[in-house]
């Protein structure tokens, strides 16, 4: 039995999905097999990126969250959001417009991720200068790019910067500062608003350490909705909130592309979208790229902005968190913010992260022999495959239905043009052809009862096909 490596958000509705193959081909990690006419996802292969929520036609694939009630349950109830929420509403709706929305909404306390962000740069200056780390530096603020080197590039996993993010840095100063007050770790909840899935998998299965600071998720479209019925209703009076110190510009652009690396000395590249990063890494992998210092590396198109559960236009979210930094930051750009002044000791001692595992794909793990074996039987199915990556095979292409074939977990006989030839040459009988398009498409789709309403149709093309002049 493999061992599950890591906790995913994303979840298969099968009562919707129909194997339709959309997610399947949009995966970057290969992560997606349709099986029984159902779309299956290998939890050590997936990432959370999230592109196959973007490309469902059907809305089958979902995102899990913690359930909104469950903020009740603390005497301190902490909604610690990220820019990109602000970002979605028109200026219309200032930034203490919403805060305040939130505290009508049952929080009691509401934070910006990115008030850490300063000394979160501070730090990342310190290990970028330390001459013992590999380059380039790769930030690790993405989860799903940390995931994506972990199981896709496993050589270049020692170069992630050991720090975390600021997600988790303003986390465990809101407990620090609720501890002095007296509170109780069974008494806070901190819940995140989450624009994406693979920070809800950070958060319930952290790489590089123990357990998260923030106990809940919330999807940033289940509040952009909450939001945005309170604001629709037009009431004007809205309760009294206590005004959080304004971000500095440079966090409130750090979610962003080149958030990160427009910060920093020397060659510092910003590569958005996970395809790009995965071209990127590649190059970086091959050492066809080289005499880079440090790369800011975001899943999603416009980063933050681009994430799956963002409401808003990518586009207009970053036009607005442009304008929010240039209107809303303070001027003082130097200073931290005291929430993280007055624990900064405390955040420097547990900022940085336990060294991370390398999780490559399993057809090269294991003994050495075993592993050279199986990429050899790989390498030769690979040549027999048509190289047509249809799908039919219920994989995302030739390559990765040779791997499947290598690991024992697919045959030679679901390539559909492989079945055909084997059915000619009669090695392959047709009805055991057909079982084997069953255990890919399901029996459902493919049962003889489900077609007979269409014979008669398909006999009249086939006969005008075959008589033009009919």
């Amino acid at each position: 039995m493999e061992t599950k490596y890591f906790h995913h958000a994303l979840r298969v509705v099968e009562n919707q999905c129909i194997g339709c193959t959309h997610c399947m081909k949009v995966c970057p990690t290969g992560a997606i097999r349709v099986i029984d006419g159902l779309a299956r996802i290998d939890d050590n292969r997936c990432v959370d990126c999230g592109m196959c929520l973007r490309s469902c036609p059907l809305k089958a694939i979902i995102v899990e969250q913690d359930d909104f009630s469950r903020i009740f349950k603390y005497k301190h109830r902490v909604a610690l959001i990220p820019a990109v929420l602000i970002g979605q509403f028109p200026e219309e709706a200032p930034t203490p417009l919403i805060t305040s929305i939130l505290y009508e909404l049952g929080f009691n306390k509401v934070v910006e991720v990115e008030t850490g962000v300063s000394l979160l740069k501070q730090a990342m200056e310190e290990y970028m200068s330390q001459k013992t780390h590999p380059h380039p530096l790769i930030s690790s603020f993405c989860p799903a790019i940390v995931r994506l080197i972990q199981v896709r590039f496993p050589a270049l996993v020692e170069h992630i910067m050991l720090l975390k993010p600021p997600l988790d840095i303003t986390a465990l100063a809101i407990r620090q500062e609720l501890y002095k007050s007296g509170a109780l770790d069974d008494e806070i909840g901190i819940f995140y608003v989450t624009p994406c899935a693979a920070k809800i998998a950070a958060i319930k299965s952290p790489v590089g350490d123990k357990e998260s600071p923030v106990t809940g998720v919330i999807n940033m479209d289940t509040m952009y909705n909450k939001i945005y019925r309170v604001i629709k209703a037009g009431k004007e009076d809205h309760c009294v909130v206590p005004e959080n110190q304004p971000l500095e510009k440079m966090a409130i652009r750090w979610t962003l592309t080149h958030g990160e690396a427009n910060n920093f000395e020397g060659r510092c590249l910003a590569i958005d979208e996970i395809h790009n990063v995965i071209n990127f890494l590649e190059k970086i992998e091959n050492e066809d790229i080289t005499n880079i210092d440090f790369l800011e590396l975001r899943a999603c198109d416009q980063s933050c902005a681009g994430g799956v559960l963002v409401q808003g236009n990518r586009f207009l979210v970053r036009e607005r968190l442009k304008n929010r930094a240039r209107n809303e930051a303070r001027k003082n750009n130097t200073g931290m913010a005291p929430l993280i002044a007055d624990n900064q000791e405390y955040l420097m001692k547990h900022i940085g992260l336990e060294e991370l595992q390398a999780r490559p794909l399993i057809h090269l793990t294991g003994e050495p022999a075993d592993a050279l074996r199986k990429m050899d039987l790989a390498r030769r199915a690979l040549k027999c495959l048509p190289h047509l990556d249809c799908g039919a095979c219920g994989t995302p292409s030739c390559e990765f239905l040779a791997n499947d074939i290598a690991m024992g977990k697919a045959s030679i006989k679901q390539c559909f043009y492989i079945s055909r030839l084997l059915e000619k040459q009669g090695v392959l009988d047709p009805d055991e052809a057909f079982t084997t398009l069953c255990h890919i498409w399901g029996k459902d789709k493919i049962r003889e009862e489900r077609w007979n309403t269409h014979f008669q149709y398909l006999n009249e093309l086939l006969d005008k096909e075959n008589n033009p002049d009919k």
